[in-house]
């Protein structure tokens, strides 16, 4: 008996020592799976309601695949299994994006789920080295769009494909203009909730003012050969500022120009005005008006958080070197017209921060027409007759200012 239990006990033993073995490996592979796994150890998301950029940072280079799906508008990033190692603050969800997830979908692979406050495409996702060696960075350019263009990107898709470029446009850009056209964009300044400024006499809004400028002028620009303008809003509609700028670049405009009649407590001043955008404002009344008018977004219940430095670099350069010397030609080409045709208020090229203004590949002016707050301006803004001349002498500012451009090479 005692012989038969040594060998039971022996037995025991090695069934223990093969069990523990078998448990050893089991963690061995599974360390060596969690091993190949990626790490995403850091992420940020900047931008605002126009264009958001998402960048997360691996310990090398992810293979990634986007994705669209509708009700609501999401954007799915598609990655091998991946340990997510970042705070989720960092992350938190903010410009065109209400909500993101991310996490494991199954052994093999992980996700992140963007989930949009409207219809977006993705115009840049690449990965690209970490300028410090530690790895690799994805990269997430996201841009508004419309609803039709969102469903073409729904409908074009193919989840089957799992090879997608590294470096990749997800959507067509927005058609490209006939070789030589001159692409403006001429926007109303504000609309639907931000009535802007009110007229002393008639109670005229602002908004309604600048879209009939707008409109006209738009008109008379695409009667003109090798110019082709178009509306930034085309109705009583409220677009943010950022937006604003967004759609223009979007057309691939090369010039844009936003149509203000603002108000002023000094009742005597009128005049046309144009502003060009600085860091530093020319006076204090540029810098009062440009105050204002970047409060529109606030006015329409907006929230607008200050971006870390960085955006500067990602989404608005604001130096702009080269841009803005073309923005104060074409406000000296406007100011050149108006000459003993339109009445201007004294020193009338002025600069402020404008953030309308801040497309950083287009020239881009603001033209006060007049003031709302005095009443001879307000008649004259109300003029159809008078209109129909400010359309003219500024199409003949734009004509300038492309002649001079193609004389120079632009």
């Amino acid at each position: 008996m005692r012989r038969g239990a040594a060998v039971a006990a022996g037995l025991r033993l090695g069934c223990l020592a093969i069990v523990a073995a078998t448990l050893a490996a089991i963690v061995a592979v599974n360390a060596a799976i969690a091993d190949e796994r990626l790490l995403a150890y850091g992420a940020r998301i900047v931008g605002d309601d126009a264009r958001t950029r998402v960048v997360i940072d691996f310990d090398r280079a992810p293979s990634f695949s986007v994705h669209y799906i509708a009700n609501p508008e999401r954007v799915i990033i598609d990655l091998p299994a991946t340990a997510f190692g970042f705070p989720a603050k960092d992350l938190d969800a903010r410009g065109l994006f209400k909500d993101i997830r991310y996490g494991t979908m199954d052994e093999d692979s992980a996700r992140i789920v963007l989930t949009a406050i409207k219809p977006v495409k993705i115009g840049l996702a690449r990965v690209q080295a970490d300028e410090s060696g530690k790895g690799h960075r994805l990269v997430l350019e996201a841009e508004m769009t419309d609803k039709a263009k969102f469903e073409e990107l729904v409908k074009a898709q193919s989840w089957s494909d799992p090879t997608t470029p590294q470096t990749t446009s997800a959507i067509p850009s927005a058609e490209q203009p006939q070789g030589g056209d001159l692409v403006i964009a001429v926007d109303a300044g504000h609309g639907g909730i931000d009535t802007g400024a009110v007229g002393v006499d008639t109670k005229t809004q602002e908004k309604d003012v600048t879209l009939a400028f707008a409109k006209a002028f738009a008109d008379r620009l695409n009667r003109e050969a090798g110019i082709r303008a178009f509306l930034t809003r085309k109705d009583d509609t409220f677009l943010s500022l950022s937006e604003r700028v967004e759609i223009a670049r979007q057309n691939h405009a090369n010039l844009f120009v936003s149509m203000h009649a603002d108000t002023l407590k000094q009742k005597d001043i009128r005049g046309a005005t144009v502003y060009t955008i600085s860091d530093k404002a020319s006076d204090k009344l540029a810098a009062d008006l440009a105050d204002r008018e970047n409060l529109s977004d606030q006015i329409a219940g907006k929230t607008v958080t200050a971006e870390p430095p960085e955006v500067a670099d990602i989404l608005l350069d604001l130096t702009r070197r080269e841009t803005q010397a073309f923005s104060i030609s074409m406000a000296e080409s406007v100011l050149s017209s108006f000459k003993d045709q339109v009445g201007t208020i004294n020193n009338p090229h002025r600069h402020a921060g404008f953030r309308v203004l801040q497309a950083p590949d287009v020239p881009s002016i603001l033209l006060e027409l007049g003031f709302l707050s005095n009443k001879e301006d307000e008649k004259l803004l109300l003029d159809e007759t008078w209109r129909s001349k400010m359309a003219d002498l500024l199409t003949e500012a734009v004509k300038r200012y492309h002649s001079a451009l193609v004389a120079n090479g632009g």
